[in-house]
């Protein structure tokens, strides 16, 4: 038997102040956004914005559902969008922020496991690596240079290939 271990790195910022203005200007549109997610079973507002290859910024919220398993993460909206009306342009960096009238939203959150399979397949189909921004409505900041860092053991395309 043999242990091994997994480790990475991140950069983390007291607050998004410290940011770069490009950076700060993601962020607080991902922060902006969350006011347009529908959430009324659970509250808990995301929002996403990314900036693309050339230039371009969009948006994405969460959208619920009374059943659940419709309901579709503002990660995935977002890449939905970038796809259908960039589909050759790379996302360069992604934001993601939060709020909620019933919880704290001073601390950074992280995509769900679904949203992390979606962005490391986008990441695989753009052959580019997609830099993230984590975050709440203020508090640290966390950037990640890869959504591939936050999947290991990823399934991928590579597993369907003869």
């Amino acid at each position: 038997m043999e242990k091994k271990q997994i480790a990475f790195t991140y950069e983390l910022y007291t607050n998004s102040e410290e940011l770069t203005p490009q950076d700060q200007n993601l962020l607080n549109q991902a922060r902006r956004v969350t006011e347009q997610a529908y959430a009324p079973y659970s509250q808990f507002h995301v929002g996403a914005a990314a900036l693309l290859a050339n230039g371009e910024l969009i948006t994405g919220t969460n959208q619920e559902n009374a059943a659940y398993p419709v309901t579709i993460c503002a990660e995935r909206v977002l890449l939905g969008i970038a796809a259908m009306l960039h589909p050759d342009t790379p996302i360069e960096t992604l934001a993601i922020s939060f709020s909620s009238e019933h919880r704290d939203a001073a601390h950074p959150i992280s995509p769900c496991g679904m949203c992390r399979q979606a962005l490391l397949e986008y990441e695989g189909r753009m052959q580019q690596p997609i830099r993230i921004i984590l975050s709440g409505q203020s508090g640290q900041v966390y950037i990640i240079e890869t959504a591939k860092q936050l999947l290991p053991f990823a399934f991928t395309s590579s597993e369907l290939k003869d």
